[in-house]
C-alpha cells in the first residue's frame, strides 16, 4: 500500500481516495431518499383529517434545542478532523465524543417530543400528515442513531490502532455522514417545523 505523505492521512492511499469517493456516492442515494421523503410530506401537509395540524403540535423550545444541539454537533466533529489531521489522537477522540454526546441529546429529545406527540393523540395512524411527518423525523433519528454506533465505533478502532490511513479515513468518512444529517436537520427546521408553527 503505497502512501503519499503530501496528503492528509485520509487521502493518503488510492484505496481511501475510493472509498471517499464511494461515499460520495452513497450521500447521492440518501439525498434522493431524503428529496422522496420531503416531497411525501409536502404532497400530505394539509392532509390533517380529524388529527391535529403541526401548528398545534410543534413547539419552538425543544425544535431549537435538537438544532442547537445538532448544529453544535456539525462543529466539534469538524474539530475533530482537525485534530485529527495534525496528529493530535487525544483530542480528535475527546471531540469526537463529545459530538456523539451531542447527537445522543439530540435523540433523547426526539424521542421526548414523540412521546408528547403521541399523548396528545398525535400518532402515526392518526392522518396522512402526522404519518408522512413521523416517517421523514424518524427516518432522520434513525440516521442519527446509526450515526452513534458507527461513531463509537471509530473511536474504539482509533484507540485501539491510532491515527492510521485507514482509522483516519474511516473518521473522515464518518465527520461527511454527520454533516449530512445535520444538513437534512436544518431542511427538517426550516420547512417543517418554523414553516408548519406559522
Amino acid at each position: 500500500m503505497k502512501i503519499d505523505h503530501a496528503k492528509p492521512l485520509e487521502y493518503s492511499t488510492e484505496e481511501n481516495r475510493l472509498k471517499i469517493l464511494g461515499f460520495w456516492i452513497f450521500l447521492g442515494a440518501e439525498i434522493v431518499l431524503f428529496s422522496t421523503l420531503f416531497a411525501v410530506y409536502f404532497t400530505l401537509v394539509n392532509r390533517t383529517g380529524n388529527g391535529p395540524a403541526g401548528s398545534h403540535i410543534f413547539e419552538l423550545t425543544p425544535v431549537m434545542v435538537e438544532t442547537i444541539v445538532l448544529l453544535s454537533s456539525s462543529f466539534t466533529i469538524g474539530l475533530g478532523i482537525h485534530a485529527m489531521r495534525i496528529g493530535a489522537k487525544k483530542a480528535m477522540m475527546t471531540f469526537f465524543g463529545i459530538t456523539l454526546v451531542l447527537g445522543a441529546v439530540f435523540l433523547g429529545v426526539e424521542i421526548t417530543e414523540f412521546v408528547t406527540y403521541v399523548h396528545e393523540g398525535a400518532t402515526i395512524q392518526t392522518s396522512a400528515f402526522l404519518s408522512s411527518l413521523f416517517t421523514l423525523l424518524g427516518t432522520h433519528g434513525a440516521h442519527v442513531t446509526f450515526g452513534l454506533l458507527w461513531g463509537s465505533a471509530i473511536l474504539y478502532q482509533v484507540k485501539k490502532r491510532g491515527l492510521t490511513p485507514e482509522t483516519a479515513n474511516k473518521s473522515f468518512i464518518f465527520s461527511l455522514y454527520w454533516h449530512f444529517l445535520d444538513v437534512v436537520w436544518i431542511f427538517i427546521f426550516s420547512f417543517v417545523y418554523l414553516k408548519g408553527m406559522m
